[in-house]
């Protein structure tokens, strides 16, 4: 990385620090979110599973435009969390939350397609030998959407990798603050000169985006076959 610029390079390392913490924090909800849909049967299902796909619909800005309504400053809910010191407008935090929201729909749908596939069966035998339901799940379908689970992270990852009208709208393009790599690339193409630095934030780009996909396409592959062997 040393070929890169200082403002480069910060918008390099907060768009992974962004990427990690939307991935992993929303993974919990994911794997629930998907089983309810999969599993369960409950009023106002097909509301739910719609407002979970919402985000995929929505102009990305209409989205970064609700988050800030929802948690800006001036907003009910935005000023109660600042009480306790949490912000997210125009903070990584707040890019954070968006790249989440944007991303959670594609981990969701990954995660669910598995426990699609998995025979509820399975889980009734456990039931029968006395596990209850969440024992049930975290030994028999859990190591069996693994592949799913891997899969929803990853494309969560790199959809908050490329996140950009949500988070501008939300976040605005704050340099070392804000500007994760879209934004960056962005911001250099409105200057005269700044083509280079966007070309090579563009090769970064593209090169962190085939290598979540190797990544997740090696690791669902050793899952698989790691469980094709029990």
């Amino acid at each position: 990385m040393t070929w890169l610029g200082p403002e480069e390079w910060q918008a390099v390392a907060l768009s992974l620090k962004v990427s990690i913490w939307a991935s992993l924090v929303t993974l919990p909800f994911g794997i629930f979110t998907a089983y309810a849909l999969a599993r369960w049967q409950f009023p106002g299902k097909q509301v739910v599973n719609g407002l979970v796909h919402l985000p995929l619909i929505l102009p990305p800005v209409v989205t970064g435009y609700l988050l800030l309504l929802t948690f800006g400053p001036q907003a009910g809910l935005g000023g109660f969390l600042q009480q306790f010191g949490i912000s997210f407008a125009f903070r990584w935090t707040g890019a954070a939350l968006a790249a989440a929201i944007m991303g959670f729909p594609l981990m969701v749908r990954a995660i669910r397609l598995s426990i699609e596939a998995v025979d509820p069966k399975l889980e009734q035998a456990a039931a029968t030998l006395g596990a209850n339901p969440f024992w049930a799940f975290a030994t028999v379908t859990l190591p069996l959407i693994l592949p799913g689970i891997l899969a929803g992270v990853i494309l969560a990852f790199a959809k908050a990798m490329g996140e950009f009208g949500a988070t501008i709208t939300f976040v605005s393009n704050i340099p070392g603050q804000t500007q994760t790599l879209p934004s960056a690339i962005y911001a250099f193409l409105q200057v005269p000169g700044g083509e280079s630095a966007a070309l090579r934030l563009v090769g970064i780009s593209v090169a962190v985006a085939m290598g979540a996909l190797i990544l997740s396409e090696v690791l669902a592959r050793r899952a698989a076959r790691r469980l094709g062997g029990l």
